[in-house]
């Protein structure tokens, strides 16, 4: 199955709904967010929900449609990611990039994600950053994508629109929890 039609698959399911996918704790939360996510990739789009959970050594990112159910769930724990579709269909990889990669047909950029939702970037050494008047990121362009922060809930970011050679992602963050700076 190309990498297309795997993309288009989950489009469809997003928009047909499908069984709940379970989620798991884990240990050593650093935070734990929910919101909602658009999605454009080409021509292609869907909107949907999402609930991460993101820890030093392990990740639970789950997207469901907006009715709420399952579409994909990302589990990283150490060095393996597993991506299980609605079918359900798993695929492994060593990490989150090469597997959204293969399974996706783009690269999830899912380590540096997890410092720019906190507004921050992950290597400052080699990030080009632009800050508001309160030393908040504006912008940020990193690993080859630029990162516009649209609006703050106090000091975390709660809209942001994330862009990439034909794909853009827009994340609104409604619910913090676990929060460990």
């Amino acid at each position: 199955m190309g990498r297309q039609s795997v993309w288009l698959s989950l489009v469809f399911v997003l928009v047909a709904g499908c069984a709940q996918l379970q989620t798991k704790v884990p240990e050593d939360v650093e935070f734990d967010l929910s919101g909602r996510l658009a999605a454009r990739y080409g021509k292609d789009g869907f909107t949907g929900n999402i609930a991460w959970r993101h820890a030093k050594s392990a990740d639970e990112m789950l997207i469901t449609s907006t009715l709420g159910a399952g579409v994909a769930r990302i589990v990283r724990d150490g060095d393996s990611v597993v991506l299980t579709t609605a079918e359900p269909r798993e695929y492994r990889a060593r990490d989150a990039e090469a597997l959204t990669e293969e399974v996706l047909g783009f690269r999830l950029p899912l380590a540096g994600l997890a410092d720019w939702v906190r507004g921050r970037p992950s290597s400052e050494a080699e990030a080009k950053v632009e800050r508001d008047a309160e030393g908040r990121l504006r912008s940020l362009e990193e690993r080859g994508w630029k990162i516009d922060y649209q609006e703050y809930s106090g000091k975390l970011p709660s809209r942001m629109r994330l862009t990439y050679p034909d794909i853009e992602l827009r994340l609104a963050i409604s619910e913090w929890k676990s929060l460990q700076q």
